[in-house]
């Protein structure tokens, strides 16, 4: 298994990030990593996402889990790996959060791929979730 995980703190409500993480058509808004995205259903479990980073191929996810205000997970299959985030909104106190994305791949020969792929995928998620933030605090 390979696992990376990042986190930012945040005075903007729960509420507020979770409206941006459910308005899946607008996700290119705050995460310049996309080009295009479209959803086929409701921000639940079960419900499929087409996701196209630019200069790329579309990659389908599926959401996993959707806990309103709270987190939710989205995964891809390649072939034999699964890539498992999570996105997830921690209560710290005193009016603050903290935002959590982590990946897991795992899967026959994910200890190889995944320092091999992982980096890639993950390397924006810093500015991405500062953005996501930003976003929900104006």
């Amino acid at each position: 298994m390979w696992a990376y995980e990042n986190s930012i703190e945040t005075t903007a409500a729960p509420e507020a990030i979770w409206r941006l993480w459910s308005d899946v058509e607008n996700w290119g808004a705050w995460n310049g990593e996309i080009e295009k995205i479209e959803i086929n259903g409701p921000f639940a479990a079960g419900t499929q996402i087409l996701m196209t980073p630019p200069g790329d191929d579309p990659i389908p996810l599926v959401i996993a889990e959707a806990v309103e205000n709270e987190r939710f997970v989205d995964e891809a299959r390649f072939g034999d790996l699964l890539l498992r985030t999570t996105h997830r909104i921690d209560p710290i106190g005193q009016g603050r959060i903290r935002v959590v994305y982590r990946m897991e791949i795992t899967g026959d020969g994910a200890d190889e791929a995944g320092p091999q792929i992982g980096p890639g995928i993950t390397a924006d998620w810093p500015e991405t979730m500062a953005a996501l933030v930003k976003t929900a605090g104006s």
